[in-house]
């Protein structure tokens, strides 16, 4: 085979590798009824509702500093659609760190994601993302004191204050063990409009969302939802899809 049509093969098997995930992805957009005998753990979204990078800002600095980490990938998506996050929203943000954990050599395929609706001061969002970032070690000791403190401070207003947060950093380094994988972003009143034409009314507390790499709302789980019921469904997307 001459140098020529090594090229021509090159470049072929090049424009293959980059077009056909895409053709997929388009395939399972028009014909979802490939899916619904596979990812029947939460509720495949028909029509898919399509997002795009410009529906959110970063809801603070760190979220503006790492938007660009969005691109391109899976994204598991929290919802605060109120002004408070009290234990059922805790709780769920908790299952999306445990959920992504799970997912093993696919966990680079993904990011974590909370969409907070409204504007919420500076000093109640830390509480709730130090929770984030802090709670999941009370539920490790299996032991009732710690279990104790967990539900308590699954309350909004039962607040980590330094002796705790030492307290649950060991000896840690805080910088660290404080880092987080959640990107917060605000969504703009169209998305928040599409979600609530979503629900039929109210947006509620504790809800998941699945959004594929081209900024489509796949998939969405109820509050209370099982995070070994989305591994199966966001493995199997993440399986078939190649893009990501």
């Amino acid at each position: 085979m001459d140098q020529h049509k090594k090229n021509q093969r090159l470049i072929i098997i090049i424009f293959g590798m980059t077009i056909i995930p895409f053709l997929i992805a388009l395939g399972l957009n028009t014909n979802l009824t490939w899916l619904k005998s596979h990812v029947n753990k939460g509720q495949l979204i028909e029509p898919i509702i399509t997002t795009t990078h410009d529906d959110w800002l970063g809801f603070d600095d760190f979220s503006q500093q790492n938007l660009k980490e969005l691109q391109g990938h899976w994204l598991i998506v929290n919802l605060i659609p109120s002004q408070h996050c009290q234990a059922l929203c805790l709780e769920a943000l908790l299952k999306t760190k445990q959920l992504r954990l799970m997912l093993g050599k696919d966990l680079s395929r993904t990011r974590r994601v909370v969409m907070v609706f409204n504007d919420i001061p500076a000093e109640m969002t830390r509480q709730w993302w130090l929770k984030d970032s802090l709670l999941w070690r009370l539920q490790l000791t299996q032991n009732q004191t710690d279990e104790t403190l967990y539900r308590t401070l699954q309350q909004e207003d039962s607040l980590l204050d330094e002796a705790l947060i030492n307290r649950l950093l060991a000896n840690e380094n805080p910088a660290l063990a404080l880092r987080s994988d959640l990107i917060r972003v605000k969504p703009n009143a169209k998305l928040i409009e599409k979600l609530t034409q979503l629900r039929q009314g109210a947006i509620p507390e504790g809800m998941l969302l699945l959004i594929d790499p081209l900024g489509n709302i796949m998939m969405q789980y109820e509050s209370g939802f099982n995070p070994y019921d989305v591994k199966t469904d966001l493995l199997h997307l993440l399986r078939i899809s190649q893009i990501g």
